[in-house]
């Protein structure tokens, strides 16, 4: 059974170009995953389409009303255990944990519906109704849910079996276990020289154990330079054992 992914937002267009594309394309072709991209403006409160108006209380900037979000939701929505997102500055940064979690209680639901917010931002009674889960792609604003929804969607369609060629590609990614919750290392492909610049010769040997200590190695020096915090676990001074807890 493919998974069902659906993306509430008000510009479908921006969307759709995205999800029929590369990889996502491909696995909605396989039968892997099947998208649906929901115009929340057809749901708009009067036939001149409005979906969004200036904020109680005065301020800059332009609101999406609640009721053609919650009606879209309403119209969309197969099973109610289906993890419900919105997508938004203000939610739990979205990292790796965060993929695995939310992909397994998507394929147990079948579902996953993501809504787009748009303009300064969403009247608080989405969430006050929906209690979605509210999910942010890093600290910066964008001037729109959709571009966060399709790094989500990527994320998450990738891990799905069978749509990367590879399956051990992603499971050697950066931030995996394979790579300790690190970074992964450089790599190289042909030619073996250019411009100077040649292949590092343990990986032209041969050599397999060699070859993963050094993968291995590389790993865990880019990490230190780039990413330190990922190693803090790591650097952290052994207790004695009749240290007591602090």
């Amino acid at each position: 059974m493919s998974l069902a992914i659906k993306v509430l937002t008000l510009f479908p267009e921006m969307v759709r170009a995205v999800l029929d594309a590369s990889i996502l394309g491909r696995a909605a072709a396989q039968g892997r995953v099947a998208y649906t991209v929901a115009d929340i403006r057809d749901r708009a409160v009067d036939r001149h389409g409005t979906v969004d108006a200036y904020p109680y209380g005065g301020g800059p900037g332009m609101i999406m009303m609640a009721p053609p979000v919650i009606e879209t939701v309403e119209a969309v929505r197969e099973n109610d255990a289906a993890p419900l997102l919105l997508l938004t500055p203000q939610g739990e940064t979205l990292d790796e944990a965060l993929v695995h979690e939310l992909l397994a209680e998507a394929r147990d639901a079948g579902e996953l519906i993501l809504i787009c917010g748009h303009y300064k931002g969403v009247d608080q009674r989405v969430a006050d109704i929906l209690n979605p889960r509210e999910v942010s792609i890093g600290d910066y604003v964008l001037t729109g849910g959709e571009l966060p929804a399709l790094v989500l969607i990527d994320a998450l369609v990738r891990r799905l079996p069978g749509v990367l060629g590879n399956s051990d590609s992603a499971d050697a990614d950066s931030f995996t276990a394979v790579q300790d919750g690190g970074l992964e290392g450089c790599w190289y492909t042909r030619p073996a020289e250019y411009r100077g610049h040649a292949v590092p010769e343990v990986l032209l040997s041969g050599h397999h154990a060699k070859i993963e200590q050094w993968r291995r190695d590389e790993a865990r020096r880019r990490t230190r330079e780039r990413r330190p915090d990922l190693m803090e676990e790591e650097n952290r001074p052994a207790r004695d054992d009749g240290e007591s807890e602090r």
